[in-house]
């Protein structure tokens, strides 16, 4: 009977992965038909890399999968340090209403993004900082950071405090013990964090299609929407560069898949 139920489950898991990827797989074979087989909505009879070329060397695609690789990755350490510092203290119940602190950091996250960002942009504009990648990068930031200080108090609560208790024994400070001790403990829990934060940055759209202007600063979802042609749509090149701009972050999660699972293991485990 169990044996039967665990060959259910797998054929339904197996199903839902199938589900789950053919899209992607549609966009691959998309991106490889010729325009014309695209048109006659056949089977494509030969697989081209033509739409990659187009999109190579015509597109603003190049330039914007930079903006989103700086955009992201600069985003993702500030949070990253921030929330370092931040939910040091939060967990080692150093500041005096913690659990106050603790509550609205958590309560920040429930305010979508487009109630926020029309303040924003203003701002923006303001401090002149429009069509640049330090507006993307403030406001990225901003929004992970509580998700960030949330998990990381989580990974923190699980590290003994023995640790830190040997550390001052042996004359360190805290900015010390922080740096040589918790910091090489916290690692797989940091990076992690860090990782869902470079995701959620990546593939931010409102705020980069809202605080951009120029093809300088957009970011890849920006120049995915705006790709469509005034005349016609071309699906192969959208199906190309849509592809281009997946790979960064699916080769990311499949490199560093074991330390994902391991860093959100750690705050859930206890040895």
């Amino acid at each position: 009977m169990n044996r039967g139920r665990h060959a259910a489950l797998d054929v339904i898991v197996v199903a839902g992965l199938v589900l789950y990827v053919t899209p992607l797989l549609w966009q691959v074979v998309t991106s490889l038909t010729p325009d014309a087989a695209i048109a006659a909505g056949g089977w494509p009879g030969a697989l081209v890399l033509d739409h990659y070329r187009v999109v190579l060397a015509r597109s603003p695609m190049p330039r914007a999968l930079v903006n989103s690789a700086a955009v992201a990755v600069i985003a993702t350490t500030l949070a990253a340090g921030l929330g370092i510092l931040a939910a040091y203290p939060l967990a080692r119940r150093l500041l005096p209403g913690r659990r106050l602190i603790m509550l609205a950091v958590v309560l920040s996250t429930a305010f979508p993004a487009i109630a926020t960002v029309a303040p924003l942009y203003l701002i923006v504009r303001a401090l002149g900082l429009r069509d640049t990648w330090a507006a993307l990068v403030l406001a990225d930031a901003s929004f992970a950071l509580p998700l960030m200080i949330w998990l990381l108090v989580g990974f923190l609560r699980e590290l003994p405090p023995a640790l830190e208790e040997a550390a001052f024994v042996d004359g360190a400070g805290r900015v010390a013990t922080l740096r040589h001790v918790i910091l090489p403990a916290l690692a797989p829990g940091a990076a992690a964090a860090a990782l869902l934060t470079f995701l959620f940055t990546w593939n931010e759209f409102l705020f980069a299609y809202t605080f951009t202007a120029t093809e300088a600063s957009r970011t890849a979802p920006v120049a995915l929407a705006l790709f469509p042609g005034v005349f016609e749509v071309p699906w192969g090149d959208i199906a190309a560069a849509s592809i281009l701009a997946s790979l960064p972050p699916i080769a990311i999660v499949v490199l560093l898949q074991r330390h994902l699972v391991r860093g959100l293991l750690a705050g859930s485990l206890k040895d």
